[in-house]
């Protein structure tokens, strides 16, 4: 039975999109994915985030259901269209209010919050003026980081500037399938070099506001590995690696790109101003990984003898473990969380008080028990959330992927716990991994 530090961070996630609804009430602006989601023939089924899971009505009876869990720690994110509806200049009173009153109730809960400023409904009238590929944009995301913490920054310790920067340029500008929808190579590698010099903006701008917080980034990694473990295919996982993975961590924690891949990219390259390296390798004081499933080379189709969540991915935590060794073993790291591991199943319920989920209950402690071995091999892992707290809106998946350990009935708005809750709440209790037959 593995046991846990007696302080470990025991959270869940969402992300504002995803959960809060009020897409156009109280003042909030447009975001790409109020215009994506609203675009005939992105989202599956035509579905949206107008409602959601209608968060943004219902905070208080989410937070008693955190409670029930008994997580101390929530990470969620902030709206940057709702406080500041253009982007930048006049401020949504409104907007903020809900924030604040959010805070103040996680609190009162017993519950730390883990705010993160952007996690990719950026402000449409942003967008309008060239998005993240325009360069003004760093310098209004650290206004913006400003805004927040001096706002939440009294009582928001931890804070996250950016979630997934490699899904933001690549799914958002290199194939199309996220927001906002564009198909440019070059535009997505200068995109991806503009948001991470304004992770480093904005790491700045939160500690001029707020000098007590905690600022760090939030990652996806997705290691390489071998079927066969030839030469070939271990060149092939290297350059998957390097170009998915080292493109954003050694400029964060090295300063510079990997110089193999710059080659590779020739003029493409994003252009590097004087003082950017810099400004990205500003050091943190945490950081996240969000981990889901490995890529494996070698193998055309699935991996034999493994298992798919719904999303299409392989299970398979030992990766998980062995890549926060690599990591520990590569790069000078400040304190780890995992900030997202879940994985999305065909949950049912037939309305008599539980869903039944054991695969779901099966990965968690698969990951956890991984997280616990990487701890044991001396990486500095301070916490875990699960993804997610509640079904939600899956991006270009709409409603048809689960991924929360609370079933929600969006007809209803029901919330009902399902069996991997009531287990992660165990294990939450005993600060160990609860056995898998409760």
């Amino acid at each position: 039975m593995n046991v846990f530090p007696s302080d470990f961070t025991w959270g869940a996630a969402t992300a504002a999109y995803q959960i809060e609804g009020a897409w156009n009430l109280d003042g909030k602006g447009e975001s790409i994915w109020d215009r994506f989601s609203h675009t005939p023939g992105k989202i599956v089924n035509a579905a949206n985030g107008d409602v959601a899971c209608d968060h943004y009505h219902r905070f208080r009876g989410d937070i008693e259901i955190m409670r029930q869990i008994g997580l101390n720690a929530y990470r969620f994110s902030i709206s940057w269209p709702r406080v500041l509806p253009n982007g930048v200049g006049a401020v949504n009173e409104k907007g903020i209010d809900f924030y604040d009153r959010l805070t103040d109730a996680l609190l009162e809960a017993n519950i730390e919050p883990y705010a993160t400023l952007y996690h990719w409904d950026l402000p449409q009238a942003l967008q309008d003026q060239g998005g993240w590929g325009n360069r003004d944009l760093v310098g209004q995301f650290a206004a913006y980081a400003a805004l927040m913490g001096k706002r939440l920054g009294d009582r928001i310790k931890h804070w996250a500037t950016l979630n997934e920067p490699w899904v933001i340029a690549f799914l958002g500008h290199r194939s199309g399938e996220h927001a906002p929808g564009l198909q440019d190579e070059a535009l997505s590698l200068q995109v991806s070099h503009h948001l991470l010099v304004a992770h480093g903006a904005a790491i700045d701008a939160l500690r001029a506001t707020a000098p007590a917080v905690q600022a760090g980034i939030v990652i996806n990694l997705w290691p390489s590995e071998t079927m066969h473990n030839s030469e070939q295919e271990l060149k092939i996982a290297h350059e998957q690696w390097q170009q998915d993975n080292a493109w954003f961590l050694d400029p964060l924690f090295r300063g510079s790109y990997p110089a193999d891949v710059l080659e590779k990219y020739g003029a493409r390259a994003p252009q590097i101003l004087p003082g950017d390296m810099a400004q990205i390798a500003r050091s943190l004081d945490w950081w996240g990984i969000n981990y889901y499933a490995r890529h494996v080379v070698g193998v055309a189709g699935p991996v034999p003898g493994s298992e798919y969540t719904e999303m299409g991915w392989e299970v398979h935590a030992p990766a998980l473990e062995r890549m926060l060794v690599r990591l520990n073993t590569t790069y000078a790291l400040p304190p780890t969380y995992i900030t997202e591991n879940g994985a999305a199943f065909a949950d049912e319920y037939n309305g008599d008080g539980r869903v039944r989920d054991p695969r779901r209950t099966d990965y968690l402690y698969a990951h956890l028990d991984a997280v616990a071995r990487a701890m044991q091999q001396g990486v500095n892992m301070r916490g875990y959330f699960v993804w997610s707290l509640m079904d939600n809106f899956e991006w270009a998946w709409g409603y048809t992927k689960r991924f929360g350990v609370v079933y929600v009935d969006y007809a209803t708005q029901t919330r009902v716990l399902k069996d991997s809750a009531k287990w992660y709440a165990q294990t939450i209790t005993e600060n160990a991994l609860a056995p898998l037959n409760i």
